[in-house]
């Protein structure tokens, strides 16, 4: 007896099912998976013995635009938070007139000691790419107009921010000295590691690096210099991830693995921020909350 083939009810219903899941999924990341912003809180013991606890947070990938209420108020809380020390690692403009709307969402965080490098879409506007041209590999940058980079690295500087961007820098918390450095994007090859190379600065306790894109090249060079910590944005975690929250692509050439979250690498840490935002050609995000990260460095147990 042959089996009996599936009616075209059936056939109806089960397209109509899957349609109506692809519809509520896409209506998903496109709102509430890209509005859900959230704190990851992560511990490091790196602290010398006897050292008061250190907050770090760690913000990046933006991607503002004037229209973003959502994040600009989710930024705006963040000075509630209190934290030690705040670093940003880039792409934080998605529009030529974002810029004040970036800078009046951090607001008192611009007062608190802070560090920067910049991203590609810090320097140049979005434009539109096909999701599925990620799957091929990283994307490539075309020519595009440029965005106003330099009054926001101005507007930072004003308040007290310092540049990391090929610079190595001191500061002293809590009588713990901290060195960052960083350089500029390697995913548009602006890193130029040899101006900041070598052992960090004597006297250091913790020496942290910044890249906007967690290229290995350049984790590589920050641990062999003696680097305890680097941070780094771009990936957006994956953007669209699998239901357990593993990446898909990660856009450089970190793997998928630590393309968000707090991992080794080599001899040092490594954080991959998230980020905030999305491009605005791709405002989606599925199994991958967007983020800033509170680190806090501790003494060694």
């Amino acid at each position: 007896m042959s089996p009996k083939r599936p009616s075209l009810y059936a056939l109806a219903s089960g397209i109509a099912a899957g349609a109506v899941s692809s519809a509520v999924t896409a209506a998903y990341s496109a709102t509430l998976g890209r509005t859900r912003f959230m704190v990851k809180q992560e511990t490091l013991p790196l602290l010398p013995a006897g050292s008061d606890p250190i907050r770090i947070l760690h913000l990046s990938d933006f991607h503002m635009t004037p229209e973003d209420k959502e994040l600009q108020h989710f930024l705006s809380l963040l000075g509630d938070i209190h934290p030690d020390l705040v670093i940003d690692t880039g792409d934080n403009l998605a529009h030529p007139k974002a810029v004040p709307y970036v800078v009046q969402s951090l607001g008192t965080l611009l007062d608190v000691p802070g560090f920067f490098v910049f991203g590609s879409n810090d320097y140049f506007a979005p434009d539109f790419k096909n999701p599925l041209s990620y799957l091929r590999g990283e994307s490539t940058l075309h020519e595009r107009p440029s965005l106003p980079w330099q009054g926001m690295r101005a507007a930072f500087q004003e308040r007290g921010w310092k540049d990391a961007t090929h610079q190595r820098h001191a500061i002293n918390i809590r009588g713990v000295n901290i060195m960052v450095a960083g350089v500029d994007d390697p995913h548009i090859d602006r890193d130029r590691y040899d101006t900041i190379a070598g052992e960090p600065l004597p006297g250091t306790d913790v020496a942290i690096g910044l890249t906007h894109a967690p290229e290995p090249r350049v984790l590589l060079r920050f641990s062999e210099d003696g680097y305890d910590l680097a941070l780094a944005g771009h990936t957006h975690g994956g953007q669209v991830c699998l239901p357990n929250g593993q990446s898909i692509v990660t856009n450089c050439g970190i793997d998928r693995k630590r393309a968000h979250g707090l991992h080794r690498f080599a001899h040092l840490w490594l954080n991959v921020s998230a980020g905030l935002g999305t491009s605005p050609y791709a405002p989606f995000r599925l199994f991958c909350p967007p983020e800033v990260t509170l680190l806090e460095l501790t003494t060694h147990p």
